[in-house]
This record gives C-alpha cells, structure tokens and sequence, in this order.
C-alpha cells in the first residue's frame, strides 16, 4: 500500500471529483480531492502527488495555468487533464504546458484508469476521439507563433481570469495577497496587450483561451 503511486483529483464538480476518487482508489493512494486550481497548487505542494487529474474550466485558477505553476514546483508530476472540452488546439496547449495525458468526461471508465497506467509508466495519453486532429493541428504550428495569451505573465493570466470570474479590484487584490493598485496596473497592462477597451471584451478573451467556462 505505501508503494502505490499518490493522485490528487481536481475538478469543481463534486460529483466528478467522488467519482474519479471511487475508480481510481483501488490501484491508486488518492490523497486529496480539490475544487479550484488555487488549492490544487496549494494540496500538490504539500501532498508531492505522482499524478494529478485535473478538470481544466475550474474557478480561481484554470487548470492549465494550475498545472503549469505545479510543473514547475514539482517537474516530474503527471497532469491528466480530464474535460468536456474536445478542441484540438485547446489538447494541444496542454500538451505544451506539460500534460501527459488528455482526455474527455465522457470516456468510458476503462479509458481513464488506463491513461493513468500509462502516464503511470513515463508514456502519454491521448483521447482518440481527439487524437488525429490534435497531431494535424500540431503539424501546422510553426515555432514562430505568437499569440496575445503569450504576452500575458503568469500574474497577469491570474489577474484577467479573476477578473473575467466577476470579482472586483479588491476581491482579486485579496485572492493574489496584492494591493488593489497593483491589480488595476496588472488590468492596465492585460488592456493594452489584448487591444481591449471594455470588462466585456476582457470576458470574452478569458472565454476563448479556456480561462473561464463558456
């Protein structure tokens, strides 16, 4: 029992996160279930999980921009990203931000247990419901691509996603420990890098990069 690899299970959704917990539990030390990417950062620090499960649309902080800074805390963990989301280019950023494995909530059970036996053994996972339009798509990137999400700091990418959530300049100074006129400079900056001129704009820029939930 003490061998066996440590997952955290993240996702918002209560129901999913039990669930995920009850099918892996029998091969796997499921040591935490979290409902935002903030705690997820804050378990994986502390618990050091081989694997982590990961929703990507999660509150706080999404699960990519989680991932990433856990990544970087902890470079050997396995992500599994586990979403509704089909896109390939939204598999492919995840890939980029170090996922081992993508796949969809509406595989079979069986799916998600093997991907966590692969990722498990150092290999990837990919859906197959996904797999051949994401390598098309990454056939088609070109190193020299530069979109605005990658103008965007880390902090910046936290700023505009508690932003886009409807938290006000306070609410997302106290979320980050920073003071309220730090955040406003951080709203600057996000404005003029994204061409915005309005919150709504802001809004529907952290829609189409995945930072909020449709």
């Amino acid at each position: 029992m003490e061998n066996r690899p440590k997952i955290i299970v993240a996702d918002d959704h209560t129901l999913v996160a039990e669930a995920c917990k009850k099918l892996l539990e029998a091969e796997y030390d499921v040591v935490a279930t979290v409902g935002d990417g903030r705690a997820l950062v804050r378990s994986a620090v502390i618990l050091k999980p081989q694997v982590i499960v990961v929703d990507i649309s999660m509150p706080l902080l999404n699960g990519l921009d989680a991932g990433q800074q856990i990544k970087k805390l902890l470079p050997s963990v396995k992500l599994v990203y586990l979403t509704m989301n089909q896109d390939a280019d939204l598999a492919a950023e995840a890939f980029r931000y170090g996922a081992s494995a993508y796949l969809l909530k509406t595989c079979a059970a069986s799916e998600l247990t093997m991907a966590v036996r692969e990722v498990v053994k150092g290999k990837s996972y990919l859906s197959p419901a996904i797999a051949k339009d994401t390598v098309d798509f990454l056939l088609k990137q070109g190193e020299d691509t530069h979109e605005e999400a990658e103008q965007l700091t880390e902090r910046q990418r936290e700023v505009l996603q508690l932003l886009g959530e409807g938290k006000s300049m306070k609410e997302v100074a106290s979320v980050l420990n920073l003071t309220t006129r730090t955040v406003a400079f951080h709203k600057y900056r996000i404005m003029e890098a994204l061409h915005a001129h309005s919150n709504a704009e802001l809004v529907r820029y952290a829609i189409k990069k995945h930072f909020l939930a449709a």
